[in-house]
This record gives C-alpha cells, structure tokens and sequence, in this order.
C-alpha cells in the first residue's frame, strides 16, 4: 500500500519536481497496478486463492479460464465485499493508527454452456473487480534533527512563494530553518481496477479442457496526501524567515496537499488448461498476458504558510498539471493442482512473476527519456518472485456445509527486501449448496506485512509501519 519507495525521493524523476513540485511516474506506481489483486470469489479466497486446479464455475474466467469448460449447467453469480486497510505507524518514536473501510459490488457473471454431441463448450460474460487500492497511512511527531521539507526543497518555487525562503547573496535561496519542527501527515488511497470479462472453453480431448479470456480494464484511483510542518516548540518565534517582508516573522506551520486522481483504461488476456485426473484431482496451468493500462493522471497540489499576522497561498494552476502514459505489467506464470479424498479438497498454486519486465510508455505532457528513467529504475531495484497459495476444504456430508482455510504468500517485488516486507494472508470461509440450485459462500482475509516511506531526503524523516488488512467476501451463485 505504501511501499518504502514511494515520496522517498530514491526513485521518483525528479524531473518536473525541481520546476514545480510535481511527481513524475515511480517504481511504486508500477507495483500498485502491476501486483496481482487478491481476488473476489468467496469459494477461492476461502481456499488461499488456490484455485488453477479447481475453478469450476463463473470465477474460472479470473483464475483459469479452461475451468469453464466443467460446468455444466447455466450459471449465474453475483457477490459483495467490504475491505478494511489499517496502518500502525512509528514517527519518530511516536505511534499513531489509521483505518479506512470500503464496499462494493465486486462481481456479476454469466456461464453459459451451449449443447454438444461430445465433451463442453462454454462461454461467459462477467464484471469483476479484481483489485482494491485502499490504504492509509497517519503520522505525527517531533523532528529533533536538522532537516524539513522546507529545507529539501530550498532553491524549489513552492517555498519562495510561501516566504519560507528568499533570494540570496549568491542567486541561490536562503532559508533560515534548521529543522527542530513537528512533521505530521495523512496519506488516503482510494479506488479499484476492475475487469469486464469475456471468457471461453472446450473440451479438447477426454477430461483436457482449455480456456482463454479478454478482459477489458477501467478503473480509478485517488491518492490524497496531507503534510504539516509546526513550530509547537516556538524555535523560530519572531525571527524573519524573510528580512525583506515584515509578515514572515514568527512562522508557525507549513502545510502541503498533493491530490492524484488517475483514470485508467486497458486490455489483458488469460490462457488456460485444465485436465481432470478421474475422480482423484485436476491440475491446472496459466498463461498470463502482460496487462496494457493506459493511465490519464491529474496531479494537483495547493499550500499553505501560516506566520503570526499573515497566511500565504500558492496559486494552485502553477502546480498542478496532467498527463498521460501506458504501464505494461508482467507476463505471469502459474500452475496448479487439486485433489479430494473423502470429502476433502486439497489444493495449491504457484504462480512466477518478473516485476523488473515491468515499462512505462506513450507518453502525452510528459518526455519519453523521464519514463526511460522510471524504466531502468524498475530493471534496477524489482526481481522475480514466485506467489504461493494452498488451501483445504471440507464438506460435511450430513448437511452439506463446506468448511475452508487458507494460505497466501507474496514476496516483495524489491531486490534484498528482509522477509518482513513479504505479503501474507490468512483465509478461512464456509459454503453452503442447498437440495437445488443456490449456492452461498462467505469468506475472510486477513494479511499483515511491514513497509517504511520517507517523507524527504533519505532515513531523516521516516515512518515505520505495520499494515494490516482485513477483506469480507460474499458471493451467490444460481444454476439452473
């Protein structure tokens, strides 16, 4: 959610930044699109997601597509989830908690299998959302050190045009700030990539089914940051930060909003295969064709400085400004088996990644040679990295509930990252099939993993956190 690299200043271009304080495109752009979602099926989730080997019904269309090919019946689903992204962050030495819930519809679908003299033919239609963007992250505490943003960016517009800084002797900006000032803030992420799906299947040869997918992409996501530097300690009470205005003494707080707002549009593809091991087991493979997003982002930002007799503001359209680029995420490689055995279901996946493949292109307001930048950024700091799922269920045979668990790991997509900043998951869930046609499932997950950001510079101004986060799934299906 917020990976140690993002506001860090170790990967972000700093292209636009040193003209006007705007983000140019970073490694962790990439990652927040290029991760794979944890899905939206409430029999999967239950299970780890562990589910190449098993998709038999309308979320085959996400996890494979050749699993289409084992329903038999006119299928149509529907499901709900609520998300709840909490955040425990360490600033200098103080503690602080943040929270933010979320829910929405996350999936339709529509299986239908068409007549045949032999083996399946099967199509379907669907929207799933595929992945949640929301994240928080709050902060506040006493910078002891020398160091402020004011002081990062001295020589940048932005402060000049607050007071905070004036032109010196030399033509370079003075500042009279030498740290010793509470640094607070709060990071919201909000939004979701969705995929309308059309997907289909055939029995090739005797239990051999294969599969294939379009999806088209839309979504959004808004990233809204709130940064405060205050002068609680009174360390630059009635000193001028300007010699020259008579209104810049006593400074009392800086405080800085940057909003990015990204529309996104693109197009993915999933290969798949299935075969049927008698009444023993399937195994599963997956091809996943790199997604193209094609991205139109509004970056704005608005401050302010307060004194003790005047407040100043920037003019917001001096800062602010849009642009457009296409990410190419990576092809993704999976496979995956089930096995039942006496009313049990045990089943696993693994799936190969390569982040560093990972490109920014297209660019429109923007120069190519920036995003070759962000490019070679990706090559330097991502790796590969291999997901794993497992999971288990259990039918009670007497009344016919589905009892689930599971395990899923993500490792970090960053070279030398401790073990720590791995993603993990825990997931349980229950199903419940009745005499007819209705089926109801509900699962829940809960992952847990550490990350750090900076605010400026590197290792001066660095938050600490704990993230965890918790996802209801409900889902309902109908055959017919």
């Amino acid at each position: 959610m917020f990976n140690k690299y993002s506001h860090s200043g170790l990967v972000i271009i700093l292209f636009l930044l040193l003209q006007n304080l705007n983000y140019a495109q970073n490694v962790n752009d990439a990652l927040r699109l290029g991760v794979p979602g944890i899905g939206y099926n409430a029999r999967a989730l239950g299970m780890g997601n562990a589910y190449l080997g098993l998709s038999d019904d309308g979320s085959a269309a996400f996890f494979n597509p050749a699993g289409l090919g084992l329903v038999r019946k006119i299928e149509f689903g529907a499901g709900l989830e609520f998300n709840n992204a909490g955040n425990d962050v360490s600033f200098m030495g103080v503690s602080t908690n943040g929270s933010l819930s979320s829910g929405r519809l996350n999936r339709i679908s529509l299986v239908l299998p068409f007549p045949t003299i032999q083996g399946s033919l099967v199509f379907a239609v669907g929207y799933n959302s595929v992945k949640d963007f929301s994240g928080i992250m709050k902060f506040d505490g006493f910078n002891s050190g020398n160091t402020s943003w004011i002081q990062n960016f001295t020589g940048n517009d932005l402060p000049y045009d607050l007071v905070l800084t004036y032109p010196g002797t030399s033509g370079q900006d003075t500042s009279i700030f030498k740290g010793h000032l509470n640094q607070s803030g709060k990071i919201t992420n909000k939004g979701s990539l969705d995929a309308w799906s059309f997907s289909g299947a055939i029995e090739v040869d005797k239990n051999l089914f294969v599969g294939a997918n379009i999806n088209l992409l839309t979504g959004s996501f808004e990233s809204n940051n709130d940064y405060y530097e205050d002068d609680f300690a009174g360390y630059y009470a009635n000193r001028l930060t300007d010699p020259s205005v008579a209104n810049s003494r006593s400074f009392q707080t800086f405080y800085l909003n940057r909003n990015t707002k990204w529309d996104l549009t693109g197009f993915d593809a999933k290969l798949g295969l299935i075969y049927q091991l008698q009444k023993f087991g399937r195994v599963g493979v997956t091809i996943q064709i790199p997604k193209s997003i094609k991205i139109k982002e509004e970056f704005n930002v608005d401050a302010r400085s307060d004194f003790a007799n005047a407040s100043y503001v920037i003019d917001q359209s001096k800062y602010s400004d849009k642009v457009e680029y296409t990410l190419t995420t990576p092809l993704e490689l999976a496979g995956g088996f089930s096995a039942n055995y006496m009313g049990f279901i045990l089943s696993g996946d693994a799936t190969y990644i390569d982040y560093s493949t990972m490109e920014f292109s297209d660019p429109t307001a923007i120069t190519q040679d920036a995003l070759n930048k962000t490019n070679t950024n990706i090559q330097d700091l991502l790796r590969s990295v291999v997901n794993l799922n497992v999971g288990l269920e259990y039918t009670i045979p007497q009344i016919g509930l589905r009892v689930r668990g599971g395990f899923m790991y993500q490792p970090s997509a960053y070279k030398d990252d401790p073990s720590k900043f791995d993603k993990k998951y825990i997931t349980g869930g229950l199903g419940f099939l009745t005499q007819g046609s209705f089926g109801i499932d509900l699962a829940y997950v809960h992952g847990w993993w550490s990350d750090y950001g900076d605010n400026y510079g590197s290792n001066v101004s660095r938050t600490y956190q704990d993230i965890k986060y918790n996802k209801f799934v409900l889902t309902g299906t109908f055959r017919f």
